[in-house]
């Protein structure tokens, strides 16, 4: 969060630079204070203030006549009437830049990981133990500017004027942008060099003549939404390198996903597989009131990730932001604000971001425990009655999107849901379904049967899959290496996608039948329907994320593997027909290779499906022929 005692940044509108004002703590119950305004002070919703000697991080509320209503993002220990309250004359707003990449931070965007002056990463020795209250967000990086532009260049809002990275040359090489609030003519430009993130490197002259000094960070207030030049359809699908969330139910670039699933379903582990293993150039991670131990292992785990696209770290295109459920309750409305803004910095630029949130359920709770004290009329659930337009808010600031600077730049928006129970028709599960495209719903009963991802594929749906037809298309027009079966003019992907969920879908119901008159008894088409879906389920849904083959793959590879299987089940159907048992179909002993190939062909070898469909094309006839003569026999008997 933005310093109030730091000298003032350019503001997102006109009325950002208001005098100091005063006020004093007339009530407090935990986060939530009333205070009495001074005579002649005025404070303005939203604004952020420091609350007694501690100097704690608040945000107004309520503004009344002679009273304001605040709450503390801090534990409020020891505060009683009485207390001081200084206004900022700063909407709550974070410090953004470039700085922010590859580092850590707690809800409220303090670093987490101690650095020296030149934003090197210190010892765990030498790191302190805990936040201190009050601390503010104070930069001391210093990173490598190179400027693009000369004095005299007209710039407006948001446009590039160089390019920025870390001293030591590594990590992603990043913009240095114009905030939107600023425009005019470059009078000074900095050499290049290594400069501080927070020292001016630009000056620009507006048509007024007013100079603006500009830096390679600027504050920009967390509840507003950065402007963009338009708002773009997205045609491309975020590749998670999860096969049934690509495959079956892909979420769009720029669009928005929603996780739901009970305890033990596996909503964290796949969120942290989606950041490993995505497309995406920038990953923004947010714990938002998760366990202490989930994030702990987070923090620790992904500064020794390997980047499988670059082979550089990982942490080097992500940022973490801990609040887990031990910090102050009311951080954590704080902290979902923080995180879109980070993302909507980097998109920017000009890069594709993905933000994970895990989760909004607990993000809900902290809204309905604030409200409370409140004293507000609870609605469903005992949630805020404005939960529905809060959850709006978040999920409206995804979008693919032409800049400022007319760079194309994307923020997609995943979250995660802990309903109680898994009961999805609980307030935050209903509502969020109204603003997501995406809806991967995690199953208990898969959970505990060790299938990941645990993702119930007729509880799930997405609703951008018809747009990410064409580019599926194009991915199966350019593997060559397996059955094509696009020159019918059809788009295959839709095509087989559509025939997995219709077979999944009668799996479903026949599985009900075979509970109550034995799998044995059914005929042998809906044998081999079961057992067909059963190899769906196994070769192609279920991933290992202990595997170093199988934990991603890439839509090439899905493409091939969904071909095979089923191309294995139309032959299979064909020599059920010609006589064949669905027990001699699944003894061939092409069915292991076919089990494990997400696991023994991995991206390098792609020319290996097409051996294996010759090996299951072959098996085939030779079952045909075998059952070719029982048949004949059979028929000349009757």
């Amino acid at each position: 969060m933005r310093d109030p005692s730091s000298p003032p940044a350019p503001a997102a509108d006109a009325s950002a630079h208001q005098p100091a004002a005063q006020a004093t703590i007339a009530w407090i119950s935990g986060p939530v204070m009333r205070a009495t305004v001074a005579p002649g002070a005025v404070f303005r919703l939203r604004e952020a203030i420091r609350v007694g000697p501690q100097q704690l991080l608040g945000e107004v509320i309520r503004v009344q006549s002679d009273e304001i209503v605040a709450q503390v993002y801090e534990d409020t220990t020891g505060l009683k009437p009485g207390v001081t309250i200084a206004g900022s004359g700063e909407l709550l707003g974070i410090l953004v830049g470039p700085h922010l990449l590859g580092d850590i931070f707690d809800g409220l965007l303090r670093p987490l990981r101690a650095v020296d002056a030149q934003g090197r990463a210190l010892p765990h020795t030498q790191a302190p133990r805990h936040v201190l209250p009050g601390l503010s967000a104070a930069v001391n990086a210093r990173m490598r500017f190179t400027p693009s532009v000369a004095a005299g260049t007209v710039l407006g809002a948001g446009a590039v004027f160089g390019t920025v990275e870390r001293i030591d040359g590594t990590g992603r090489t990043q913009n240095a942008i114009v905030p939107p609030t600023c425009a005019g003519t470059v009078t000074n430009i900095a050499a290049p060099g290594e400069v501080a993130v927070d020292a001016p490197v630009l000056q620009l002259t507006d048509a007024q003549g007013a100079t603006q000094a500009v830096a390679l960070a600027h504050f920009w207030p967390v509840r507003t939404p950065r402007p963009v030049a338009a708002r773009l359809p997205s045609d491309e699908p975020l590749v998670t390198g999860q096969r049934i969330l690509d495959s079956l139910f892909p979420v769009a670039r720029g669009g928005k996903g929603a996780i739901p699933g009970g305890f033990g379903t596996g909503k964290t582990i796949l969120l942290e597989s989606l950041a490993k293993g995505c497309n995406a150039d920038v990953i923004v991670y947010l714990g938002c009131g998760e366990r202490g131990n989930e994030m702990a292992g987070v923090l620790e785990e992904f500064p020794t990730l390997e980047d499988p696209r670059t082979g550089r770290p990982l942490m080097e295109r992500t940022v973490i932001i801990a609040n887990t459920s031990n910090m102050p309750v009311a951080a954590r409305e704080a902290s979902i604000y923080c995180a879109v803004t980070v993302a909507e910095y980097f998109r920017d630029q000009g890069l594709h971001v993905a933000l994970m949130a895990d989760s909004t359920s607990r993000w809900a709770e902290a809204l309905r425990e604030v409200s409370g004290r409140f004293g507000e009329l609870p609605g469903e659930g005992g949630y805020p009655t404005y939960l529905a337009s809060r959850l709006a808010d978040f999920y409206e600031r995804a979008a693919k999107v032409t800049t400022l600077n007319g760079a194309t730049g994307s923020v997609t928006l995943l979250g995660s849901i802990s309903p109680p129970s898994g009961d999805f028709s609980e307030p935050v599960t209903s509502h969020t379904k109204r603003y997501v495209r995406s809806f991967w719903a995690l199953d208990a009963k898969r959970a505990q049967a060790r299938f990941y991802p645990a993702v119930n594929p007729l509880q799930s749906y997405s609703e951008d899959s018809l747009d990410m037809a064409a580019w599926w298309q194009g991915v199966y027009h350019d593997v060559t290496t397996a059955r094509a079966r696009a020159a019918s003019g059809e788009n295959e992907w839709l095509e087989l996608r559509r025939r997995v969920l219709t077979l999944l879908d009668e799996q479903a119901r026949l599985e009900r039948m075979a509970r109550i008159i034995g799998k044995d008894a059914l005929p042998a088409r809906q044998r081999l329907a079961l057992s067909c879906a059963e190899l769906v389920n196994e070769a192609f849904l279920r991933q290992s994320a202990f595997s170093p083959i199988d934990r991603s793959a890439s839509p090439q590879r899905q493409a091939c593997m969904l071909r095979l299987l089923t191309h294995f089940i139309e032959l299979a159907e064909r020599a059920q027909d010609a006589g064949a048992a669905p027990e001699a179909i699944f003894g061939l002993d092409v069915l292991r290779p076919l089990q494990r190939m997400g696991e023994e062909i991995g991206e390098d070898a792609l020319p290996r499906f097409a051996e294996l469909e010759a090996r299951i094309e072959a098996s085939f006839e030779a079952l045909q022929a075998k059952a070719a003569p029982t048949v004949a026999t059979t028929t000349a008997d009757h």
